[in-house]
């Protein structure tokens, strides 16, 4: 097993640093965003993708994928505003840290980057590396179109 990093690239969110912090640093926000309509639609972007039964608190969410059991996100560290560091619990196959960072650039603009550390057996890098890319460039995409408010 080795830890492979994965970089999204750096995206433009039209909102203020601090409010994007406050909105992806609270689990709940989110919870309040995939309702089970989001979870529909996202299940037929993504084919042979199913989520089930989102819920959520200010540091955890947990769901199911494809029946095979419970799923999970924890927020494990925050450092206001920049950073956001979560970790994957419960039925993941292997073990990932996920890093937020945020970069005020104006009154009305952020400059987000996601980073992904996956502890990924050789086999598991060669079978999914590119996906994990490709889906850390896409949940950034997705981050600058959430309905950051106050």
């Amino acid at each position: 097993m080795g830890i492979s990093k994965y970089v999204s690239d750096v995206k433009t969110i039209k909102h203020n640093n601090e409010l994007v912090f406050q909105f992806l640093s609270n689990f709940n926000q989110l919870g309040k965003f995939f309702n089970e309509y989001t979870l529909a639609q996202i299940s037929q972007q993504v084919p042979g993708v199913k989520i089930d039964g989102f819920r959520s608190d200010t540091d955890s969410c947990h769901f199911t994928i494809n029946n095979h059991g419970e799923a999970g996100l924890r927020i494990i560290e925050r450092d206001i505003p920049k950073t956001i560091k979560i970790t994957g619990e419960g039925n993941i196959p292997f073990e990932l840290f996920l890093w937020i960072q945020l970069v005020p650039v104006s009154a009305y603009e952020s400059k987000i980057r996601l980073t992904l550390h996956a502890d990924l057996n050789m086999m598991l890098k060669l079978m999914a590396g590119k996906k994990l890319q490709e889906g850390i460039n896409k949940l950034a995409d997705a981050l600058t179109l959430l309905p950051y408010q106050q």
